[in-house]
């Protein structure tokens, strides 16, 4: 006899990094994110966060994050007020634990996008309502959850599906193995020698893929890890809160770059991903980027849905 499959319930969660759910948790959130731009694009009307409020806490400025939440609480009937870093002072006029104190007995969810991971952990810590990260130095799970939204959009079993990174070893970088390898992708991460994954979050990716048959490869050759690859993703070389590497940083990563040359060596039905902003002629060229193998679209479009899914789930 099949034991019956327990529905997953993400009621009340946070979502600090992708780490921290399991495979059908985060299929689950896909699944969900797929029904919802389906709905979206019928202009069907679903509205969980009628009445319900959501603080959005900025210590970084953004375009895709901002518009996609505020956007998205908005169509699933809420509303978001922005707090950048002068209403808050967060770390610095007011700890972590007092803002999330305050803002969850006045608001239904709250969602950050801070400079360290602490911050994020520490709102999640105190805050009685479910807390989404936005963006952190260690963890970006909103972009990887539109990430692989878009890549199983377009067709691609990710059981398998070689995801190449090409540049730094960042945050999305990490988010990617989080949450590519529970499903059984093969992520390749090609950095410069310096700039490559750490030690702990291999180990809990070896471990992770013990039961999913995914992995992690470290490469500093970009060209190997293009090779056969589903997907080419990138960002740039120096993040916000980097700018005083950036020229070091330029002469270490010349060379990784996705560009033509270096596509042809994929699958020929590989897309190209890119969370952006991207800077043109350093880690992507324009012509990849907006060429006909480009998801770079489709995945900031899905931020939006990605998203949207996360607060109903966790907070509808």
């Amino acid at each position: 006899m099949i034991p019956e499959t327990k529905p997953v319930q993400l009621k009340d969660r946070h979502m600090i990094s992708l780490r921290d759910y399991s495979r059908e948790e985060i299929i689950h959130i896909l699944d969900f994110a797929i029904d919802l731009k389906k709905r979206h694009k019928a202009d069907e009307v679903y509205q969980p966060m009628k009445g319900k409020m959501m603080a959005m806490i900025f210590q970084k400025p953004s375009l895709r994050t901002r518009v996609s939440f505020e956007a998205g609480m908005f169509q699933l009937g809420g509303s978001a007020m922005y707090l950048g870093p002068n209403e808050v002072g967060l770390g610095k006029r007011e700890t972590a634990e007092d803002v999330a104190k305050v803002l969850s007995r006045q608001v239904n969810v709250i969602m950050a996008r801070v400079f360290g991971h602490d911050i994020v952990e520490g709102l999640a810590k105190y805050s009685a309502v479910p807390v989404i990260n936005g963006l952190s130095d260690f963890s970006h799970p909103c972009q990887a959850l539109a990430d692989l939204q878009t890549v199983r959009e377009r067709g691609k079993d990710f059981e398998g599906c070689q995801l190449a990174f090409i540049g730094d070893a960042n945050n999305v970088a990490n988010s990617l193995i989080f949450g590519g390898v529970p499903l059984g992708m093969h992520v390749v991460v090609c950095s410069p020698k310096g700039y490559q994954v750490p030690d702990e979050i291999l180990k809990w990716a070896q471990k992770a893929g013990e039961a999913s048959g995914g992995k992690v490869t470290v490469l500093d050759d970009p060209k190997e890890a293009a090779q056969d690859s589903d997907v080419l993703y990138t960002d740039v070389w120096a993040s916000m809160g980097q700018e005083e590497e950036a020229a070091e940083r330029k002469k270490k990563f010349k060379g990784y770059q996705i560009n033509a040359g270096l596509l042809k060596l994929a699958k020929p039905d590989a897309i190209v991903l890119h969370c952006l902003p991207a800077h043109y002629g350093e880690e992507i060229t324009h012509d990849v980027a907006h060429g006909p193998q480009s998801a770079i679209w489709d995945e900031a479009e899905n931020r939006l849905h990605a998203q949207k899914a996360l607060i109903a789930l966790l907070a509808g």
